[in-house]
């Protein structure tokens, strides 16, 4: 198996790409090694030392390493892992989370705002090993929380602002503004 890597817009992340699926739909973001328990892969890569945070998209892996950390020790090991794990065959998640979901009770700007961000931003966001979550929408701003290598990452605010709030704004004038939660 040969896995490839990208850096992200966030040098506190890199992106591992295995060549294969890695989740069948949806994505999966673990802050820390309690909130991995329903992934046994997040959980092999926390216990390596150094990482902090893992996101999990349909062919790619994102790892956040601690501040203090550096890349040339991480990798080798976190590679391994990786490695390792997706060869033995195990489910990577006990339980895959859906991407944005249109229900039945969303106006037809909710309706717009979701299906912009599923077929725009969430590819957009993927290319640099993160993903966005719709969280709502009230009085002309929408609520979003970007996941994965987006979190934290210095360029994070001019994402939201210039880009997925614009591309919002232009195609649904009513929304006046986009935060991040």
């Amino acid at each position: 198996m040969f896995i490839q890597t990208e850096q992200t817009p966030n040098p506190a992340t890199l992106k591992f790409l295995p060549g294969r699926m890695v989740l069948a739909s949806g994505s999966a973001n673990f802050a820390d090694v309690e909130s991995a328990a329903r992934s046994p892969l997040a959980q092999k890569l926390f216990a390596v030392d150094g990482v902090t945070g893992i996101f999990l998209g349909h062919d790619f892996i994102t790892v956040t390493k601690a501040e203090g950390s550096d890349w040339y020790g991480l990798k080798p090991q976190i590679l391994g892992v990786i490695m390792e794990f997706l060869s033995s065959g195990q489910a990577v998640v006990t339980e895959e989370e859906a991407g944005v979901r249109i229900e039945s009770d969303d106006s037809d700007v909710v309706i717009q705002i979701k299906e912009l961000l599923e077929t725009r931003v969430r590819p957009a966001v993927a290319q640099d090993g993160g993903d966005i979550v719709y969280h709502g929408y009230a009085d002309g701003i929408v609520s979003v929380h970007l996941q994965g290598s987006c979190a934290g990452c210095p360029s994070s605010t001019a994402t939201l602002k210039m880009g997925i709030e614009n591309m919002l704004k232009h195609y649904i004038p009513e929304i006046r503004e986009v935060r991040a939660v």
